[in-house]
């Protein structure tokens, strides 16, 4: 049975080659910064908390002393690059395409015919390993319609990861960051100053509340899956489906679009927001942001009348 687990080693492989490559071009920095990242997907879940603490503190310890540095690897050459532009225009983006066609395609296929019944990917994990497969399909594809050099690709990854650093691995910690919010009981308390606040049996008020923490708390965290844990356990749950009896599938799923509201307007989303801005070297940092305000705001807006009507008209 394929599992996460599997997407794990993969990712290890693929920043273990990452850490090869910046060794080979003598950037220590990045060498130690992807190795150890590499090293948390081989054996993090073998790992004691300590030694996973530790690696996430060399982590942050070599990104905070600047140690991470562009790269600009040789991979294919200009004239290549305007050939197959030139030969294949659009085209060039069908490898792309591929990576949603099999997550999708594959999922629904997996879960609504008899293929479901092999059991050949782990329970409620199946979109995440078919993104990747597909991810895999459209590598091997590419490689053998454009036939580059066989360093193409990772060295292209690595210029990528040289030129986001640290910010990549940003929702990776900033989810953790929410799990660890959650167990500290930080959603009780909100929960309880909400619970105060708000005027009993006042349904829209609780939702508008919900939706516009999820929102705020995703700009103070840069990421709604930290958010979500936060105040889901302060007013999704506790008020909006026990207390209310609103359908949670519908508050969980729109609730983290509002969470996203707040992705569109923070710097703290430093890899959606920040990093844009960087690659485009754009003289204000905060471009992008300012570019997403008109459509954040009433996207939130859009998005408290969805949970509302959806969880307590029309799915209650």
């Amino acid at each position: 049975m394929i599992s996460y687990e599997w997407l794990y080693i993969l990712l290890g492989a693929f920043f273990a080659v990452t850490s090869l490559l910046s060794f080979r071009g003598q950037n220590i920095g990045n060498t130690a910064f992807w190795g150890l990242l590499g090293i948390s997907f081989f054996f993090g879940s073998h790992l004691s908390d300590l030694l996973n603490g530790a690696i996430v503190l060399g982590l942050v310890g070599i990104a905070a002393m600047g140690g991470l540095k562009r790269s600009d690897p040789e991979t294919t050459a200009n004239e290549q690059r305007e050939n197959f532009s030139d030969k294949l225009g659009n085209r060039l983006f069908l490898p792309a395409l591929v990576v949603p066609v099999v997550a999708v395609a594959g999922t629904l296929l997996y879960n609504f015919t008899p293929l479901g019944e092999l059991g050949l990917f782990a329970e409620r994990q199946t979109t995440l390993i078919l993104f990747c497969i597909g991810a895999m399909i459209a590598l091997v594809g590419a490689m053998l319609w454009l036939k580059p050099a066989v360093l193409a690709p990772a060295e292209e990854g690595r210029r990528l990861l040289d030129s986001i650093g640290w910010a990549a691995i940003l929702p990776q910690m900033l989810a953790a960051l929410g799990a660890v919010f959650a167990l500290a009981g930080v959603g009780e308390i909100i929960g309880g100053i909400a619970g105060a606040a708000i005027p009993e049996g006042s349904v829209f008020l609780t939702v508008v509340v919900f939706a516009l923490g999820m929102a705020l708390f995703t700009m103070i965290m840069g990421n709604a899956f930290a958010a979500f844990p936060v105040m889901a356990a302060a007013i999704g749950i506790p008020l909006l489906v026990e207390g209310y009896g609103g359908n949670p599938a519908v508050i969980g799923a729109v609730g983290m679009l509002a969470g996203f509201c707040g992705t569109l307007l923070t710097p703290m989303a430093a890899n959606f927001n920040i990093v844009p801005a960087a690659l485009l070297e754009l003289k204000d940092q905060n471009a992008v942001i300012r570019q997403q305000i008109g459509t954040a705001v009433p996207l939130w807006v859009c998005n408290v009348i969805i949970i509302y009507v959806g969880a307590f008209v029309l799915w209650r």
